[in-house]
Order: C-alpha cells, then structure tokens, then sequence
C-alpha cells in the first residue's frame, strides 16, 4: 500500500512532526504535583515517550464498542460461573466491589482493532493523563483543541474527579452508603523502587485533593490488629492494590491476604476481579459462541467479539505437536501473566523453552499485527516503533486512551523514544 492510500492516522504516524510532548510543559506540571519526585520521572528514561501517536475515529469507536460488549459478557452469569469454576479458591466469591478501572490493550496493525488482553490494576493512568495535557502542536491546521482530540468519553478535566469518585465508589459497594470512606493504602512490593512509582505519588496528590489521608506503602508495613488492617497504628479502609501477585499466595502479602479473606478492609483490585476480567483463558472462552449467547449476547454483539479478539486456545501438552508446528503464528502467554513477562512470540521460540511452556499454564493467541510510529531521535535519526493502545475503562466506558511504543516483543519501557505517549483521535 502505498503512502497516498494508507488512511489519514497511519500516515501522520509516519511522518507528523508537528505534535508532540512538550517536555519543558510537563516537568512543569509535573513539578506542581510531584515536587522533588518529579526527578524519579526524570530517571526513568523509558516511560515517556516524547511522540504522540495518532487513532483513525473508526478504529477509536470500535474499540470502544469492544469494551463495552466484551464488559457485558464477563458481567453476566455464564462467564462468572466459568470463572467461578476454574478459579483458584481465594477468588471464588465474588465480592461486592467491581475491582476499579480496567486496561484494555489493543494492537491496531489489522483491518480491525485486535484486543490481545485486559488488565487489572493497569498502570499509567495519571502518567498518561499529565502527557495528554502536554501535547503541544506547532502547525494552525487543527479543528480541535488538542484535550478534545486527546479525549475519551471523559474530558480530561473530568477524568481526576472520576478517579476519585472510583474509589469512593468500591468503598461504597463494600461498606454501604452510610460508612465513610477516611484513608487509603497504595500498595506495592518496596513501591519507590517501582518503576512507576512516580504514578504512585500521582494518585497520592489526587486523592488528598479528594479530603482522603493516603498513604504509600510496601505490604510489609500493613499488620492485622484488633482494629482491622493497619499501617505504622493507623487504620487502613481501603487499599490500592498494586500488587502483581494477583491471588495474595506469597508469604510477604500474608496479612493483606488475611485483610482481603476476613473482608477487615476494601481491597481493590482483588483477587476476584483478577479471575473475572485478567486470566488469559478468558480470552479463548470469549471464542465460545455458546458461552456469548449464554452471556446474552445478540449475534451482532457475538460477531464483535469473535473479530475483536484474535484466535486464542489453551495450551494442552497433549498437542504439542501440533502447537511447535504452527508456533511462528502463535504468541504464547502465561494465564496470570503480565507486562509481557514470560511470553513468547512463537517465531522466537526455542525448543527447550517451548518445553517450559508446555509445563506451565499458557495460552496460545495468533499473532495480532501491530501498527507503527516512526520517531525521531535528537541525532536526527528516523526509527520504528511498534504501538499498542491502552484504553483505561469502567463499567465498558472508556476514560482514556494511551499509546505504548516499543522494539521488540512485548513493551517493555527500555525503548529509546518509547514508552507511554498520547493518543490523537484524527
């Protein structure tokens, strides 16, 4: 296809030099809001990208459309029984609380957006939302301011008032309207060592502008007292889960697993919200036809499913044959995976590690083709850059979208001129 032909996203994604982040703008804001932190950003050269990457409207609406119909699905009661009945058993009641704002990656390399996963406690949120508001343009050919063009369904004004009101909400769900939501524990192994840690003093500042005392803490410091969770003699009402060991089963998250079991506080995410909406499985289940029409589904709704999410299966030893002989058109994933950590695209496979898939819980998804963002270094230097689009979304609304450039396999926010950029809707 040629440069003339490709639709009006993909070829600003090949040559617009006129948008981009303002990095002066952002350390500014960023500098109000994280003060001295604002260097830990700085020290992460892989996070922030300085390009902005560009969505065609079509492409924006399907995935949108995606959401919510694929929402719906994993809300109805064929898929929480599926869920119920293979989850681990920590995760098997379903607690009142929906588990907050879902991730909902996308490659859009094929004639339809391709969703290769959905996240719990999906990171970059607050990142993503402060680079939205420095995309800067130097050219007068917009129609649009760029916050209208950076936009989901929420402005971007709106979007710090909506995360606050999450939160507020899950305590709600678990606690009644009458109980009052006071502090918050933002939860992570050694969360400044993190590497998104600067995120994490993002939703700090957000949520005491709400009134709430917040605290950032590593598990360790949480006990289980005659008052219910607490940190350093304070008690904990809620916790931020940030953890990513998804069903509390290391010894190090003993007392938040006992806090989660004996419900002695609001976890969000939890275990249960792992199992319903981030096992990979889910991702073949949401093939079955008659799982879709069990979940309620019309058959335009099905199609939407069935074309949104790329052919995936479960690995079973018993054909590994058959998988090594169609592996270079395979991506292999760990079932409670994430960040791309331990998956393999099959066209790189070794035997010895296809072996340790095959003892191992994994999916096998075809190969989603991703588009391209070509950057330019401060050596003037031209390069590609694989995308894939993040849709932050709550009960199948979309909040936000981000971009995430990368080389490679998976993102991995080592990239020169990669990691989280904003995304423009044409």
């Amino acid at each position: 296809m040629s440069v003339e032909t490709l639709p009006l996203a993909a070829r600003l994604n090949q040559g617009c030099r006129c948008i981009w982040v303002d990095r002066e703008k952002l350390r500014r804001h960023l500098r109000a809001d994280l003060g001295d932190d604002v260097n830990v950003l700085e020290s992460r050269e892989g996070l922030v990208s300085g390009s902005v990457v560009f969505v065609d409207p079509q492409d924006a609406a399907a995935m949108d459309r995606a959401i919510r119909v694929i929402s719906k699905a994993l809300s109805g009661k064929a898929f929480l029984d599926k869920v119920i009945e293979h989850a681990p058993s920590s995760a098997r009641a379903m607690p009142r609380t929906t588990g907050g704002v879902l991730g909902f990656d996308f490659h859009l390399g094929g004639t339809v957006p391709q969703l290769i996963e959905v996240n719990t406690n999906p990171g970059g949120l607050l990142v993503s939302l402060e680079l939205a508001k420095a995309a800067t343009a130097s050219c007068e050919c917009l129609q649009a301011p760029l916050s209208t063009l950076a936009s989901a369904s929420l402005a971007l004004d709106q979007l710090p008032a909506r995360i606050a009101e999450m939160f507020r909400e899950e305590f709600r769900l678990a606690r009644g309207s009458a109980s009052t939501l006071r502090t918050v524990a933002i939860v992570d192994d050694d969360p400044e060592a993190q590497y998104l840690y600067p995120e994490f003093v993002l939703y700090r500042n957000l949520l005491e502008r709400a009134e709430l005392r917040v605290l950032i803490v590593d598990p360790a410091d949480l006990e289980i007292t005659g008052n219910g969770l607490s940190c350093r003699g304070e008690r904990i009402d809620l916790v931020y889960n940030r953890i990513t060991d998804f069903y509390l089963v290391e010894k190090r998250h003993a007392a938040l697993h006992e806090a989660y079991e004996r419900d002695l506080a609001v976890i969000t995410p939890h275990p249960a919200a792992h199992a319903r909406w981030a096992d990979k499985r889910l991702l073949a289940w949401l093939r079955d036809e008659s799982l879709l029409a069990a979940a309620g589904l019309d058959a335009n709704e099905q199609l939407t499913v069935l074309e949104t999410i790329p052919p995936t299966e479960l690995v079973d030893p018993s054909h590994a044959d058959d998988l090594w002989a169609r592996r270079k058109g395979l991506f292999f994933k760990p079932v409670d995976g994430y960040a791309g950590k331990a998956a393999y695209r099959g066209d790189k496979l070794t035997r010895s590690t296809f072996d340790q898939v095959l003892a191992h819980r994994y999916v096998a998804q075809a190969i989603a083709p991703t588009s391209f963002r070509r950057v330019c270094s401060v050596q003037g230097e031209e390069s590609d850059l694989r995308v894939d689009v993040r849709n932050w979304a709550m009960h199948g609304e979309t909040w936000l979208r981000t971009a995430r450039l990368y080389r490679g396999q998976t993102t991995n926010f080592r990239t020169a001129g990669g990691g989280f950029a904003p995304v423009l809707t044409t």
